[in-house]
Parts: C-alpha cells; structure tokens; sequence
C-alpha cells in the first residue's frame, strides 16, 4: 500500500490580499514563491506545511474547514476576537473543550472560510478563557470511544497548569 502525507490545503479568498494578510497577521504564515495559474492565487509556509489561498468565484461551505495548531491559543484568541470573526453558529459554540481536554476555536477568515485553531490542553489557558469554553460533553454524550478521541496523534504536550 502507498503511504501519503498532507502537502497542502487550498481554500478560497474573496479578496487574495486580505486573505494573505489576515495567515500572516494571525498565524505567522510566510508567502513563498506561487507559479502564476493565470487568476489570484499566493502558496504560503505554515509550518512544514502550506495552505494555497486562491481568488476564484464561489461561495466558501460551511463546514469544510482547515485546522491549525498554534504556539500561543490566547494571542490568537485575542486577535480573532478583536477582528469579530468568532463564529458559534456552524459548529455550536466558537470555543470547545473536548473531552481529552484539547481545546478548538472556530473562526472565519476573511474569505469566508472556517477555520479551526487547536491548543492541545484546557488546563494551560487562562481562567477567562477557561470559563467561555463550552465542554462537549456537556452538550453531547460521549461514550468511551468519544472520549478517546485525540487532536494531537504524536506526543501531546502535558499541561503547565495544575488540573
């Protein structure tokens, strides 16, 4: 059997500048060299992976998503926060704690795209955020195989936090 990794994920942008903006501003991504497809499209480094922003006409769904693990969940909270782009409709509250303890943001790029931001324990953020989390298992049950279910598949990071 062939084995795979993820190379990339492309997604839409309304507006290509705005959307480069907002991976650099947020998520640190770097622009890097982009062959010209003959429309708006920029490849950008996030990580050791890249996310391919391209301006085409369309509407972006409403559940896909991509997801990206950040080195600092409150600044990027923060940040998300301060731009309005929260977004508690598609997935029921923009702020889940899973039952593992690993923690998911919903937010929504300029292009119209969710985003999801993962932190891989509840227990290392702030008690202000801790107290806008809403547990999943408090609005669904979970039986033991939900409650195994892991973000992280490598070595997840132990908590700094007392529990």
């Amino acid at each position: 059997m062939t084995r795979a990794h993820i190379n990339h994920v492309s997604i839409g942008a309304k507006d290509l500048q705005d959307s480069v903006q907002f991976y650099t501003e947020i998520f640190g991504a770097e622009p890097i060299d982009t062959p010209n497809f003959g429309f708006p499209v920029q490849w950008l480094r996030i990580g050791g992976l890249q996310l391919h922003v391209f301006q085409r006409p369309g509407l972006a769904p409403t559940y896909h998503h991509v997801a990206l693990a950040v080195d600092d969940f409150e600044a990027v909270f923060r940040a998300t926060r301060a731009r309005g782009i929260h977004d508690s409709a598609t997935m029921g509250a923009h702020l889940n704690e899973l039952p593992s303890g690993q923690v998911q943001l919903y937010i929504r790029d300029p292009g119209g795209n969710l985003v999801e931001v993962n932190w891989p324990d509840s227990r290392d953020l702030s008690d202000e955020l801790r107290q806008e989390m809403v547990r999943l298992e408090d609005r669904h049950p979970q039986n033991e195989s939900n409650r195994s279910a892991e973000l992280y598949l490598g070595e997840r990071k132990s908590s700094t936090r007392p529990a």
